[in-house]
C-alpha cells in the first residue's frame, strides 16, 4: 500500500540498505594483518592469547572497549525514523 509519493516497496527498500550498511560498518570493523605487541592507545602490554585470537589486534581490552563505545555513540540513523517516514 503506498502513502503519498512513496513507492510500494520504498520501506523494503530502506530496511534492506539499512541491513547493507551495518553490514559493511561489521566487515571493516573486523581485525587483519599482524597484531600489535603493545596497545596503540595505551602502550600497555597486549597479552598473547588477545594477539592470536584476533589477527590485526591494535588495543588492549580496556581501550578497545573505549574505542567500540565512541564508535557506537556516533552511529545514527541518517534516514531518520521510519515511524516518521510511513505517516
Amino acid at each position: 500500500m503506498a502513502s503519498g509519493w512513496a513507492r510500494d516497496d520504498a520501506v523494503q527498500e530502506q530496511i534492506d540498505s539499512t541491513v547493507d550498511d551495518a553490514v559493511l560498518r561489521a566487515r571493516r570493523a573486523l581485525h587483519q594483518g599482524v597484531s600489535a605487541t603493545e596497545c596503540e592507545e595505551c602502550g600497555e602490554l597486549i597479552p598473547e592469547a588477545r594477539r592470536l585470537a584476533l589477527p590485526g589486534v591494535r588495543y588492549c581490552i580496556q581501550c578497545q572497549q573505549l574505542h567500540d563505545d565512541r564508535q557506537s555513540a556516533s552511529l545514527y540513523n541518517r534516514r531518520g525514523s521510519k515511524d516518521s517516514q510511513l505517516r
